[in-house]
């Protein structure tokens, strides 16, 4: 599933492809959106938004469209009437005179009106966006210090979009490597200063992964592996992937743990407490 990082940059090619451009022609799937087949052509679209792991796009007038990717949703930039080479199903098509943007494969696809959107379940629930400019070190600390998460362990707290929005599967092991806390942590067990760390940490590898297109490593890191001809996947992480790979830090094999179907990686030795 993309994280935050990823639906942002979906996010900026969504909005270079539509912003302030007008509708054509619109295609949708799902019986129950086929009437805005009609009412959209002609409108122009505002912006699009990323919302935790969701993106939510705004047409003048009254409506817009949230959609979510879940784990096979895809959007796909063309020239305008072109279609991309896969085999997913199309379930969105939005056509002005350049561009055609494509949502293959989401299964959650929805119109409504824009005074009703912070009602949506999923999007009144988020908690901070680590990846969004205006998101601080202190906005995140504050989830951090949060009475109502202290009982957590870590390693799932991180998933939950109600603590922090955007983090998944790959940033929460880089979150957990770079700060050096340990994987079995509750969030009461960490002090005060490792509080403090997770934050800026949390922070720090959601928009270097943003402005990256994916990268959470140390760029100098990054660059000494780079001269030596390391391979995307040698150099993009910390330890995310890196099961019997060598820690940058300390040397020690990268080991990986199953946490609720899903994998954790992380340095037992770095990683000790």
């Amino acid at each position: 599933m993309p994280e935050g990082p990823e639906i942002w940059r979906t996010a900026d090619k969504l909005n270079d492809a539509l912003q302030g451009k007008s509708v054509n022609e619109c295609f949708f799937y799902h019986e129950e959106l086929k009437p805005f087949e009609n009412r959209l052509p002609g409108t122009t679209v505002k912006r699009v938004e990323p919302r935790g792991k969701a993106l939510v796009t705004f047409f003048d007038g009254d409506w817009c469209m949230y959609s979510h990717n879940q784990l096979y949703g895809k959007w796909f930039v063309e020239e305008a009437g072109d279609l991309p080479d896969t085999g997913r199903s199309l379930r969105v098509a939005l056509h002005n005179d350049k561009f055609s943007a494509l949502l293959y494969s989401a299964s959650e696809i929805k119109m409504m009106p824009q005074d009703e959107l912070e009602n949506h379940s999923y999007l009144q629930k988020l908690g901070p966006d680590v990846v969004h400019p205006d998101t601080t070190v202190q906005h995140i600390l504050d989830q951090y210090e949060n009475d109502t998460f202290q009982n957590r362990k870590l390693t799932t707290l991180l998933l939950d979009q109600a603590f922090l929005s955007g983090v998944g599967n790959y940033l929460r092991s880089e979150i957990l490597f770079d700060s050096k806390i340990s994987p079995s942590f509750k969030l009461r067990e960490t002090t005060d200063e490792q509080k403090q760390q997770l934050a800026q940490v949390s922070r720090k590898l959601a928009r270097r992964s943003y402005e990256t297109k994916g990268i959470t490593n140390n760029p100098t890191i990054v660059e000494a592996l780079k001269r030596e001809g390391a391979s995307r996947r040698e150099y993009r992480h910390f330890a995310y992937g890196r099961a019997d790979d060598r820690c940058y830090r300390c040397g020690t094999e990268i080991e990986v743990m199953d946490t609720g179907g899903r994998k954790l990686y992380y340095c037992p030795s770095c990683q000790s407490k």
